[in-house]
């Protein structure tokens, strides 16, 4: 009888157990992390767009005038503004967990006071509300890019365009409840009170998913306590950064004069009811929120830069048959391209500032104030355009702007990885 052949050991099963219960484990985590992000960036759409349709009845319940009503909004900007100029220092210092968490509950808390300061009729009170709302989104989106370029650089795929999405997907929704609700009368004290408590609960589900230390300098500085402190220089000192900032002031400045603008662009100079024009608006959000979603796959395929160049052209072109259609009907038609064009701006360019390693935290935030001081500065400088030139030719500052995003955006080009050279072949034959 011949002797059988002797069979291979086996396998280290503990090792191979290891190496596969750490893979699953990771996937969950990585799961739960990206659905949480989703979720508290869509509670922003939601808060934003439901105060947002009952604007009209907040302004007759509180008796107030136009500028009066200018007054009220004021609040959102200036809360805005402070959420995002103080959002990355914090972050630097705590993390962006409990910055996403105070951001979240903030704009919880300022839907609902929004609803009782109506119902009492104070303008003050709405106001505060208003202000509460801009601080907590300031706060939240940087927290919230943040921890979205982190998880990006971690999984190795685009989070960030989804991640807008959520909040394009959160506006369509609560803009569409809000539609409703007002079609039946529904009280907007309600209305506003039953958005805060689902906003909530999507707060108490979605914050434990979150890790707590990303985008916290603390671990890093103690590693290197040994070593002499030198005083870091300004991200903005990045001739890459700089570019990637325009290509965000761009693409921010392109979305904001659709959000503020396009109804009345639509009505006034292209003649349509008030009734088209906010329809002709639900069709550019629906863009917008259909290119985000969507955005990943094609980030994946073709690169950052390429996207963002080919996003740039897209929003120029819808905006030129905008301005110049003889129709108001190509115009409209147009509009999805604008949308389409200026979805994937402000996620791809955060994404691209945020692949540093060592500063991601610090450039993500200063990159996104510069896109948030085009959604601030936009409004009055367009307005002020129209109010000389009409709304139509208004426009065409967008498109200089976004002209220049063209050739900006070759800085999204991922920075190149620095390999370890091998060792000599004397080194490797010693070391057999």
């Amino acid at each position: 009888m011949r002797d059988r052949p002797a069979r291979p050991a086996p396998p280290d099963r503990g090792r191979i157990d290891t190496r596969i219960v750490d893979t699953i484990d990771r996937v969950p985590d990585q799961l739960r992390r990206r659905l949480s992000l989703f979720s508290l960036t869509l509670l922003v759409g939601l808060g934003m767009s439901s105060w947002i349709t009952r604007t009209p009845d907040v302004r007759d319940a509180l008796g107030a005038s136009t500028a009066g009503m200018g007054l009220v909004l004021f609040g959102l900007s200036v809360g805005s503004m402070t959420g995002v100029l103080s959002a990355g220092p914090i972050v630097r210092r705590r993390g962006a967990r409990p910055v996403i968490l105070v951001g979240s509950l903030l704009v919880v808390a300022g839907v609902a006071i929004i609803g009782l300061a109506a119902s009492a009729g104070l303008a003050a009170g709405a106001f505060a509300g208003l202000l509460l709302v801009g601080l907590g989104g300031g706060l939240g989106e940087i927290g919230l890019n943040i921890e979205g370029a982190a998880l990006e650089v971690e999984s190795g795929r685009p989070v960030l365009p989804a991640l807008h999405g959520s909040f394009s997907l959160g506006t369509v929704v609560g803009a569409l409840v809000g539609i409703a609700l007002t079609a039946l009368d529904f009280p907007v004290v309600w209305h506003l009170l039953a958005m805060a408590a689902v906003m909530a609960a999507l707060v108490a589900w979605a914050t434990p998913g979150i890790p707590a230390a990303t985008g916290r300098e603390e671990a890093r500085e103690a590693r290197e306590a040994g070593a002499p402190r030198e005083r870091r220089p300004s991200v903005w000192r990045d001739g890459r950064l700089v570019l990637i900032g325009v290509v965000v002031l761009a693409m921010a400045f392109a979305e904001g004069a659709a959000n503020d603008w396009l109804p009345l662009l639509m009505v006034d100079g292209h003649g349509m009811s008030a009734t088209h024009g906010s329809l002709v608006y639900a069709g550019f959000a629906a863009a917008m929120t259909v290119g985000r979603f969507s955005g990943g796959p094609v980030v994946e395929r073709f690169g950052r830069a390429a996207v963002l160049s080919v996003s740039a052209l897209c929003a120029i072109a819808g905006i030129l048959a905008v301005v110049f259609a003889p129709s108001p009907v190509v115009a409209g038609v147009a509009v999805a391209l604008w949308g389409l064009g200026a979805s994937l701006g402000f996620p791809v360019a955060i994404s691209a500032a945020g692949d540093d390693p060592e500063r991601g935290a610090g450039r993500v935030s200063a990159v996104a104030t510069s896109g948030y001081l085009a959604f601030l500065v936009g409004p009055p400088l367009l307005g002020f355009l129209g109010e000389h030139l009409g709304l139509r030719l208004a426009m065409l500052a967008v498109v200089v702007l976004l002209v220049v995003a063209v050739f900006a955006a070759r800085a999204a080009t991922p920075r190149p990885r620095v390999t370890p050279p091998a060792p000599p072949a004397e080194s490797r034959a010693r070391s057999r």
